[in-house]
């Protein structure tokens, strides 16, 4: 089946990663959606003509309730949801200042190292985030 552009649903998000505030430990931020009782990163649809850092900046925002600073772009993320082609571009995100505030979108976030977050995520595909961050935070 094809789909023409136009039927693309993008969606942009981080993979929010932060110095453990115990031990200085490398932790990453997941989600939790009620809806989908699923855990992910943080993401979201873009708004009209909103580019894919600011649309994903918001979303890290409006979901866990930190600001964060973009880093390096990671992979984008390409599935089919609810029958529709979707695009999520990521980018990797240092947690800086917030508080997370339960709502019906969210219900929850953790913050864990990348081993235990790469084994809670529920999707398969998500799993290469983090890879991909560790790549860029710890390179060879």
């Amino acid at each position: 089946m094809t789909y023409a552009d136009g039927e693309v649903v993008r969606a942009a998000g981080c993979v929010l990663w932060r110095h453990s505030p115990y031990d200085g430990a490398l932790e990453i931020c997941l989600v939790h959606r009620p809806k989908y009782d699923d855990w992910s990163h943080p993401k979201g649809k873009l708004k009209r003509a909103e580019s894919p850092l600011a649309g994903a900046l918001r979303e890290v925002e409006e979901e866990t309730g930190h600001r964060c600073t973009p880093g390096a772009r990671l992979p984008t993320v390409r599935y089919v949801a609810q029958n529709r082609p979707k695009e999520v571009s990521y980018w990797a995100a240092e947690a800086a200042d917030g508080h997370f505030t339960p709502n019906d979108e969210v219900d929850r976030i953790i913050w864990l190292p990348p081993t235990a977050a790469r084994n809670r995520l529920t999707q398969p595909r998500d799993r290469q985030l983090v890879d991909a961050l560790l790549g860029i935070l710890n390179p060879a």
